[in-house]
């Protein structure tokens, strides 16, 4: 590789290459690192948003440089609510990477402007050393040419996350009985009309409501009320949006069973042979005693049976007549 290169002799900035060669920050977030130390002092009052769109970083774009700068230490934030309850957010933007600690010594030392948000970075003229938290910048002359330039420093490793724990696989039958309440929808409501596939993979959602206690009647019911005014315009989005937002509270376990606790033997009181019976309450009598007792105590006499008196003569006694029939001519 061939290089030419011409130092220039006013109005230029000098960037670090720890800057410059930082593996984990984007071209937006370098271009405005540089671009923020090269400001005069008098434009320290505008926020780093306000910066970043004049060099046409927006949206998306300036929020993932941002969020770069503020991770490997060369952006911090403060925010404070001042007297007059409004929220101001002050920021501070240095050429090597602080620790927060570091960070809070240096907004201590240097007073920011107020009811603006402040931009602290070092300012462009002759160099000189300052104490930033215990921290001394050293001075770079790797900007020398020089017939081997120095390596470029190996990325940290970055530790892999800890694996998430598996989800508990639904039970084959009751992810059945999901597909089959989904696919009947569509006799109901033709706007719920649903695929093979696409039921397939709702079904994972249903099945969860399934695993909490209802039944299909149930789940049924719960898709298919309060359908929107203006009907389902997506019947996949619908199912998967109810699914999801619509879901009951698990049920409260059951307390365990605990049986009653077996009483023990007792001599029964009653007449006869001695013997014993487990009791239920506080008896002192078996059954059988306590029938025999009962039986003999409220044994019922049997009422006598009323005259058998024809009906001709109760009639002539009520009539005061004779209950004789009259003779045949």
């Amino acid at each position: 590789m061939l290089r030419h290169a011409i130092a220039p002799s006013a109005r230029y900035t000098k960037a670090s290459h720890d800057v410059v060669r930082h593996p984990r920050l984007n071209s937006d977030a370098k271009v405005l690192l540089v671009y923020v130390q090269g400001l005069p002092e008098d434009a320290t009052d505008k926020p780093l948003s306000e910066l970043a769109q004049k060099l046409g970083i927006k949206g998306r774009a300036y929020q993932k440089a941002k969020q770069q700068l503020v991770e490997h230490g060369y952006v911090h934030e403060w925010r404070s609510q001042g007297s007059g309850g409004r929220w101001i957010t002050e920021q501070l933007v240095a050429n090597n990477p602080l620790t927060s600690e570091q960070a809070e010594h240096l907004r201590g030392a240097v007073p920011a402007a107020p009811s603006l948000p402040s931009t602290q970075f070092p300012t462009v003229g002759e160099p000189t050393a300052r104490s930033a938290g215990g921290y001394e910048p050293v001075e770079d002359h790797s900007d020398k040419t020089t017939p081997h330039p120095p390596s470029e420093a190996e990325p940290a490793p970055v530790p892999s996350p800890e694996p998430a724990p598996p989800a508990p696989t639904p039970d084959p039958a009751q992810l059945a009985c999901a597909e089959r309440v989904l696919l009947s929808l569509r006799h109901t409501c033709r706007e719920l009309h649903l695929g093979v596939r696409e039921a397939r993979a709702l079904a994972v959602e249903a099945v969860k409501w399934l695993e909490r206690g209802l039944s299909e009647s149930d789940l049924r019911q719960a898709l298919l009320a309060e359908r929107p005014q203006d009907g389902v315009r997506s019947a996949v989005g619908f199912l998967r949006y109810r699914l999801i937002q619509k879901l009951p509270e698990p049920q409260a376990p059951l307390p365990p069973y605990e049986p009653a606790p077996v009483r023990e033997l007792l001599e029964c009181e009653g007449p006869g042979e001695k013997h014993v019976f487990r009791p239920l309450a506080d008896e002192t009598e078996c059954a059988p005693c306590r029938r025999s007792t009962a039986h003999a105590t409220f044994q019922c006499v049997p009422a006598p049976e009323p005259d058998r008196v024809p009906w001709r003569e109760r009639i002539a006694r009520i009539s005061g007549t004779s209950a004789a029939l009259p003779a045949r001519q």
